[in-house]
């Protein structure tokens, strides 16, 4: 199994060592800073996907309290029902039946809620997380916008952005942004590979798919500026 899941360990090491890489390459640029927040939700991520995983033993202690009380209600009303012969007249009985099936469906009702409580509530934070990977997936797709491929070599004019990069830097560039962005996916992927939730589940495709579609862009600029310069030494 150990080559089957993904080790939020090993992807927060991974980011640790691209937050390195980016500082010593672009040491005044802001994508290492994006990717230093990236790997803080990395470790965030490890926590939480831990946390997610484990039952929350206050609520499932709840549930076993309610069951106990409910069981003692109810038992207590059978025998407060009395079915010794001529004890008990009918309507007696059907009122007794009566508040009994109601006790168990309020029974019933309360375990679920209580037991799909836990369930919303770790919904709740994996979508929350979810969303914070998805918006950094946006910050990351901002600091690639202004690389132009085409703009490589090319007269400059007083709104062009302020850092001119050779061919092999901004292809080293623009390959750091879809590293994070590929480990961003990953960081999502693992929200939904112990929590079998379905809401949870698509969220973190969704994200995955935004990730990759992001990716995609970056590797066509890539392309571009590698098709260009045909004697650029490979990255």
């Amino acid at each position: 199994m150990v080559y089957r899941t993904i080790d939020a360990a090993l992807v927060l090491q991974t980011l640790e060592k691209l937050r390195l890489r980016i500082g010593e390459r672009f040491p005044q640029a802001g994508l290492g800073k994006v990717c230093a927040e990236l790997a803080v939700l990395a470790g965030d991520t490890q926590s939480r996907v831990t946390g997610l995983a484990k039952p929350m033993i206050w609520i499932r202690i709840g549930v076993g309290l309610i069951l106990a009380a409910g069981a003692s209600l109810a038992a207590y009303g059978i025998h407060a029902i009395g079915f010794k012969s001529g004890e008990a007249e009918m309507l007696s009985l059907v009122s007794g039946l009566e508040s009994a099936v109601n006790l168990l469906l309020v029974m019933g009702a309360g375990i679920f809620s209580l037991t799909s409580f836990e369930a919303r509530l770790k919904r709740h934070t994996a979508m929350r997380a979810l969303h914070e990977l998805r918006s950094i997936i946006h910050v990351i797709d901002m600091h690639q916008l202004t690389k132009d491929p085409v703009m490589v070599g090319a007269a400059r004019t007083k709104a062009s952005p302020d850092h001119v990069l050779s061919p092999f830097e901004l292809v080293r560039y623009l390959d750091y942004c879809s590293e994070m962005l590929s480990l961003s996916g990953k960081l999502a992927a693992l929200y939904a590979q112990d929590f079998n939730d379905p809401d949870v589940i698509e969220a973190a495709s969704d994200i995955e798919q935004l990730a990759t579609n992001l990716s995609q862009k970056v590797w066509q600029k890539i392309t571009i500026v590698q098709t260009s310069n045909p004697t650029m030494n490979p990255a």
